[in-house]
């Protein structure tokens, strides 16, 4: 079994001429050809040939970067958050008792 690589332009913009997989003296069980539209190679599996330039994952890579530091940044003031209205909850409690304004007596003396 044998896949062709087609030519193609690379990140340079330099012609790379198409090449059959496996190459010769490279590893027998790359038979596929893998990459980006301007980086090809051969691997051995059959589904990792994508049909756009290696720039385009690049780019969303920084953006999912950029996405995930936002979250992280917005958890952590949420629980910064959370964490300063706990102890000021806790902090601004009354340290006694409340007085109900009730006086207690014993049963059987009559109060004065």
């Amino acid at each position: 079994m044998s896949a062709e690589c087609s030519s193609y332009l690379n990140a340079d913009k330099v012609l790379v001429s198409g090449f059959s997989c496996p190459r010769a003296g490279g590893d027998a069980r790359a038979v596929f050809c893998c990459g980006f539209q301007d980086i090809k190679y051969c691997c051995d599996d059959p589904h990792s040939f994508f049909p756009y330039e290696h720039s385009y994952m690049w780019w969303l890579s920084v953006g999912a970067l950029v996405g995930l530091s936002i979250a992280a940044v917005v958890l952590f003031a949420f629980i910064i958050t959370v964490c300063v209205l706990c102890y000021l909850f806790i902090s601004t409690k009354p340290r006694s008792k409340l007085d109900t304004g009730l006086s207690l007596q014993m049963a059987g003396k009559a109060g004065c």
